[in-house]
């Protein structure tokens, strides 16, 4: 056991170390040590989510679900690659519910601001892939909603920073934590493709997590948040291991809660291809042996 705690306290050490002095650091270095704890947890990964969806309203002051939630379990694959590990692929497989088992999403995500990010979902039950949007872009239309959820590809698409001018608003606290407010807008090709016009972001100054995020569209209307909980060190790296996203304007929300999340895994890089969408028995098989390394 006592090795185990070294051996994490070496790689949040070695984290830290590569990143500037807290009182020195520009929003785009911020960004940057935000981006590459998101990419470190999920490297070789293989984890189970819980995705949850509600209209929501106000009960004795708290936010809380209206109706029912119409509740996902989904098993998840990714890898890191290309230059310096910044690219990444990924699949999530619908387990539950038995109606929607095997409808999937194949994702793959470019640092490279000139290469577009590529986004597929499989359909079971029409038996055929679809090639989705991962952004406001004039050729996709506008981007797709995750599983149903108020997620969408554009939200869970991180990276490509350089599409994004950075502005450190103030330093604040929030929930007790010492906070940088900090501000995105989207430049250049990013601003036209972009369904937001800004997001402000809410990142813990220790941990390098965002807590909470607000987008606005393109008339400065505020029309989502995000909010992160139960921050926890997960294989080394913290990790929000619930995040729920709201839809102000149709007053809706999902929650994104890691059940299980494995890293430094055995994952064959043929397995993040169409193939593993349309072709139950070789998916089945690979996740099989993926969950036989975890045992």
């Amino acid at each position: 056991m006592h090795r185990k705690v070294d051996v994490l306290t070496a790689v949040v050490a070695t984290f830290l170390m590569s990143i500037p002095n807290a009182e020195e650091r520009t929003g785009h270095e911020i960004m940057a040590a935000v981006e590459k704890m998101i990419r470190s947890s999920n490297d070789s990964s293989f984890a189970r989510v819980k995705l949850s969806n509600c209209k929501f309203g106000i009960k004795a002051d708290r936010i809380t679900c209206a109706e029912k939630p119409r509740v996902k379990i989904l098993e998840t694959v990714a890898i890191n690659l290309g230059d310096k590990m910044k690219d990444t692929k990924s699949i999530s497989i619908t387990l539950e519910p038995a109606s929607e088992r095997g409808v999937g999403m194949l994702n793959y995500t470019y640092h490279q601001t000139d290469r577009e990010n590529q986004t597929w979902l499989y359909l079971s039950a029409l038996g055929r892939i679809k090639r989705i949007a991962t952004g406001a872009s004039n050729e996709y239309g506008e981007p797709a909603s995750i599983f149903g959820s108020e997620f969408t590809t554009e939200d869970i698409n991180y990276g490509k920073i350089e599409d994004y001018q950075f502005n450190i608003l103030s330093q604040t606290e929030l929930n007790g934590r010492s906070v940088w407010k900090l501000e995105a807008m989207p430049v250049s090709e990013k601003a036209r493709k972009s369904r937001y016009s800004r997001i402000v972001y809410y990142i813990d100054k220790e941990r390098y997590v965002s807590l909470r995020s607000e987008m606005y569209d393109k008339y400065g209307n505020h029309i989502k948040r995000s909010i992160s909980s139960k921050v926890e060190m997960m294989n080394g790296h913290w990790v929000a291991r619930s995040v729920t996203m709201f839809n102000l304007v149709s007053n809706r929300l999902s929650n994104m809660a890691t059940v299980t999340r494995n890293i430094g895994l055995n994952i064959d890089e043929d397995f993040l291809t169409q193939r593993s969408l349309v072709d139950s028995a070789y998916r089945e098989n690979v996740l099989n042996q993926l969950r036989s390394q975890i045992k």
